[in-house]
């Protein structure tokens, strides 16, 4: 009995493979140039760590008072324009989120000023970031967003908002403390305006191989970009995400030290947020964020620099 034409044709052996051999080359010619591009794009960052960002201080600025400006307009502020009342208490809790901020955005202004060494890397930045000094540039402001949420964040341009979800966590002052230094600390390192370069240039990766295989069969293209996707997901970005969640870390200890708020508090601070979770630890891999035990860790092993730091700058830490 004859085998039917289509069957010998599926039995060819010729999968996604074989169908991508006369146009790897191509892909292989975008994915380098991409990275080349990447590269040679890069400047050191706070951390001493290069990084790629393709747009100006103003121009992030400018998206970070738009995205401010569109969230408070729709969020219940605590006793801002919004707010239904602000009572003794509400007034209380706006102050501390008010003073910690500023007592912090201040030690960020000296640190940047004396030249802010590298973290890590014990040399002074002096040139680095090549973009200079951002703290005493910020138009700083904090503001209280009366949500159960627990969350917290700082805008490009100095934006704060804290969410009194959060506060339970934070549990004092110094807790409140570690979480602003944090949140600050990415604005100062340029994470925002580092992510977003990234999603572009995977973007851009993204259409340039969707046309290299723009005339194969929908399912091998959606192999093809699906692959692609996923590297660049878990081989960029993410690791890259948590990359910056640790270097906040980092940048918000040097500045709660500075600003007299105990550092001791910042590991704590994690094992409580550790608890948030259940005591669940997700796989750093499929993670934007380091796990919370493992934080808390890092934080102790840095923390004999920062309590010398403190008695530098601050005097006798108080008994705890």
């Amino acid at each position: 009995m004859r085998i039917p034409a289509y069957s010998r044709r599926r039995s060819s052996g010729r999968g996604l493979l074989g169908m991508l051999q006369g146009r790897l080359p191509i892909i292989l010619l975008v994915i380098g140039g991409l990275a080349f591009y990447w590269f040679s794009n890069q400047k050191e960052g706070l951390s001493g760590r290069k990084q790629m960002i393709t747009m100006g201080v103003e121009q992030e600025v400018a998206l970070g008072d738009q995205s401010y400006m569109q969230i408070l307009s729709s969020e219940p502020v605590l006793c801002g324009g919004n707010a239904t009342s602000c009572g003794t208490d509400e007034r209380q809790v706006v102050e501390v989120i008010e003073t910690v901020g500023e007592r912090i955005a201040r030690a960020a202004i000296e640190w940047e000023a004396e030249g802010a060494p590298v973290l890590g890397l014990g040399k002074t930045r002096g040139e680095i970031p090549k973009w200079g000094t951002l703290a005493d540039k910020f138009d700083w402001e904090f503001k209280v967003i009366a949500s159960d949420t627990p969350n917290a964040f700082c805008l490009p341009g100095g934006k704060v908002a804290f969410y009194t979800g959060i506060l339970e966590t934070a549990a004092n002052v110094d807790g409140v403390a570690v979480i602003m230094g944090h949140e600050i600390g990415h604005a100062l390192a340029r994470h925002g305006a580092e992510r977003m370069s990234q999603q572009k240039i995977m973007q851009f990766g993204q259409m340039a191989v969707g046309a290299t295989v723009g005339d194969m069969g929908a399912g091998a293209q959606r192999a093809v970009m699906g692959a692609f996707g996923a590297g660049a997901q878990m081989g960029v970005l993410l690791p890259f995400s948590r990359a910056h969640e640790s270097e906040a870390d980092m940048v918000g200890l040097e500045l709660l030290t500075r600003a007299c708020f105990d550092p001791r508090e910042a590991p704590l601070l994690w094992e409580r947020m550790a608890e948030l979770g259940g005591g669940q630890r997700q796989a750093e891999i499929t993670s934007t964020h380091p796990d919370p035990v493992r934080r808390a860790e890092a934080f102790r092993r840095e923390m004999p620099k920062y309590l010398a730091l403190y008695e530098q700058k601050c005097g006798a830490l108080p008994p705890r």
